[in-house]
């Protein structure tokens, strides 16, 4: 009896801490999530490898069927475990397995409202999301979400690398917020946004001498809002916060609208003691379905594009069959004819530039302005993309004359509106087996695999900053080394250009010199990632360039199927290895403005010599960058390899 009666004490004990607490860890065992009961509000922590990554941070959200932020009670929790292998075809890896394990906890606010949140857990990465069912009697059956608690709170000494929103409608024509700020590096929590506004996704934190934590979203379709980071409160940390009810010109709701029984998207962070976790996540991909099978074989490659340097003026039939020749030239699969081209060339002599590009083994990209209603820029073509009778009309014309794809530019909003519309795009081009890149747009967030015709987004200061001032020439090398640890780690980068012209002109004699070696700029193909690669050469080039760079050019991969870090610091330098096939690639940038000497681990390469990239140190004159040249390089039977990169240089091994 006795006996008996401990047994019982024990159950009810455990039961009741289980109302209090619960606990999941990663399939290694060395990332732990606790979620804990304060006071009636659940809040999560995360510990990896017994470091405090992420102190206790404030879950739930408001919706207008009741506050799930407060007078919460823990009411049940279920254990599972997700175990997939799923491919890829224009991402950072093409063979994927998914190991987590699954925590599903139900919570209940003082009203009686219901809800779940559901925490997966692998060995460095955490995924949570909220899921809401219909309350009571089979209703309601819709919900407004008026805002998230959901914060990300982390221990003092953290510093940052974020990138600031900026207010609706400001910008060139008012067409921003669109991901275009300028990133700051080493920051404290404590200074504030430039704008006030909070940072955009995704947000990197370095956690002292601990590691380093990448905070994002992924599962962002037409059934909710895109999210941002708020400004860092020493109370709550940073929160999610919703769009800015002044953005797409004031259309639609700054809340997320969702059909219930239903979810919100993934918040995810990705851990590691180092930065190899951040560069090599898979998250964005792991916890999201594809919501279409493609039409067609959607084809990767790399593409040729006159505006960058050649501006409007280039947009004309003459100038668009040099680059056409330039793609064919190359062996480049793409063209991608830029703004105005309906009002410069016309539709007929369009159908024609297509039907020549394709007689040379290319196939045209065309440029669509987004409007619609929610900004002024001018360029056309305009009203194409904004309803879903111009986009019919618009992309059978497109498949008829053999255009392979669309690059749609000018959003500037996360309102759910947006989303819709972005889905809209995508999902009405997939049926006439068109490719989609976004401009001028906000962070695809998981896109690559829930929409598999959708390519890539600018979503960053891209490389027509370049042409416009001198101060991004500057910058290249700062800017360029960021992305491989925050934009391109969770979602393909059309930065737009490996720019083999010294100068930003036409003539490559006048205007803003370029600070990087050609190697960098040849590197910049491989260290960042994008399923089209823009390889922003000019005809002159093809004369101008020594013959190992153009051999470089003419077979440079564009889909990768193992990532793996290297090397770097973000601002500072980034060294990534990528293998297409059975080639290995080892691309190395220095944004710096002092050479860097490292010894490298390649096991890949352990033994081997191999085909060595690199640069000779820049005369001492103005204006002069290192000149690159093609040596060989013995690696030692320990993989380990000794490199230097020049000032805004660069490395390549293969």
């Amino acid at each position: 009896m006795k006996k008996t009666l401990t047994l019982t004490m024990l159950a009810l004990a455990t039961m009741s801490w289980a109302q209090e607490s619960a606990m999941v860890s990663s399939p290694d065992g060395k990332l732990t999530v606790e979620i804990r009961m304060e006071q009636g509000t659940p809040k999560y922590s995360v510990t990896y490898d017994s470091r405090q990554m992420v102190l206790p941070s404030s879950l739930g959200f408001v919706a207008d069927i009741g506050d799930f932020t407060k007078g919460m009670t823990m009411k049940d929790t279920h254990a599972s475990k997700v175990d997939k292998n799923y491919e890829m075809a224009q991402a950072k890896a093409s063979q994927i397995h998914y190991q987590a394990n699954q925590l599903d906890i139900d919570f209940q606010n003082s009203a009686g409202g219901v809800m779940t949140t559901t925490f997966l857990v692998s060995n460095n990465d955490v995924a949570f999301r909220y899921s809401i069912p219909r309350q009571k009697n089979d209703n309601p059956k819709c919900a407004e979400i008026k805002s998230e608690a959901s914060a990300f709170r982390f221990p003092t000494l953290t510093t940052t690398f974020l990138c600031p929103q900026i207010g609706p409608m400001t910008g060139w024509e008012r067409t921003k917020p669109s991901y275009e700020e300028e990133y700051t590096a080493d920051a404290p929590m404590t200074k504030k946004s430039q704008f006030g506004l909070g940072y955009t996704f995704p947000c990197l934190f370095r956690i002292a001498d601990e590691g380093w934590v990448l905070v994002g979203e992924t599962g962002v379709s037409s059934a909710y809002c895109a999210s941002r980071l708020s400004d860092y409160d020493a109370t709550n940390g940073y929160t999610i916060t919703y769009p800015e009810p002044g953005e797409f010109n004031g259309k639609g709701s700054q809340h997320a609208n969702i059909s219930l029984p239903g979810c919100t998207p993934w918040r995810t962070l990705t851990i590691g003691t180092t930065l190899k976790p951040i560069v090599e996540t898979t998250i964005p991909y792991d916890v999201v379905d594809q919501l279409y099978k493609p039409t067609a074989p959607f084809k990767p490659g790399r593409y040729t594009w006159s505006w960058l340097l050649w501006q409007d003026n280039s947009i004309n039939y003459d100038d668009q069959v040099k680059f056409i020749d330039l793609a064919s030239a190359m062996g480049f699969e793409f063209c991608l004819v830029d703004n105005w081209w309906d009002k410069n060339i016309g539709r007929d002599r369009i159908a024609q530039l297509s039907q020549y590009a394709q007689s040379k083994g290319v196939r045209l990209m065309l440029w669509y302005n987004s409007n619609g209603a929610w900004n002024d820029a001018p360029q056309t073509p305009r009203d194409c993309m904004s309803t879903a009778y111009a986009r019919e009309r618009e992309m059978k014309w497109l498949k008829s004359i053999g255009v392979a794809g669309i690059k749609v530019d000018f959003f500037g909003s996360d309102k759910q509106e947006t989303m819709q519309l972005y889905e809209d795009i995508l999902c009405d081009a997939n049926r006439y087996g068109l490719q989609v890149i976004f401009h001028g747009c906000t962070i695809p967030r998981g896109w690559e695999r829930m929409y598999p015709n959708y390519v890539a987004s600018e979503a960053a200061l891209a490389s027509e900053n370049l042409y416009f001032t001198q101060h991004h020439c500057d910058k290249e090398g700062f800017e360029l080394t960021m992305h491989p640890f925050s934009r391109n780690a969770l979602g393909a980068f059309d930065w737009g250009g490996i720019i083999m012209n010294r100068r930003m002109s036409r003539d490559n004699n006048s205007r803003n010199y370029r600070r990087s070696s050609d190697t960098f700029e040849m590197a910049t193909g491989i260290v960042l990632q994008t399923g089209m690669n823009c390889v922003a050469m000019q005809p002159n080039n093809l004369g101008e360039l020594p013959q190992f760079e153009l051999d470089f050019l003419r077979a440079l991969p564009t889909t990768w199927d193992e990532t793996r870090f290297v090397d770097g610091y973000p601002t500072r330098y980034a060294i990534l290895a990528r293998r297409h096939g059975t080639q290995w690639y080892v691309a190395g940038i220095n944004g710096m403005t002092t050479p860097l000497t490292l010894t490298l681990d390649l096991p890949m390469f352990a033994g081997q010599t191999v085909s060595y990239y690199t640069d000779r140190p820049a005369a001492k004159t103005e204006n002069a960058i290192p000149e690159a040249e093609l040596r060989t390089l013995k690696v030692d039977k320990k993989g380990r390899a000794k490199v230097t990169l020049q000032p805004m240089g660069g490395i390549i091994l293969k």
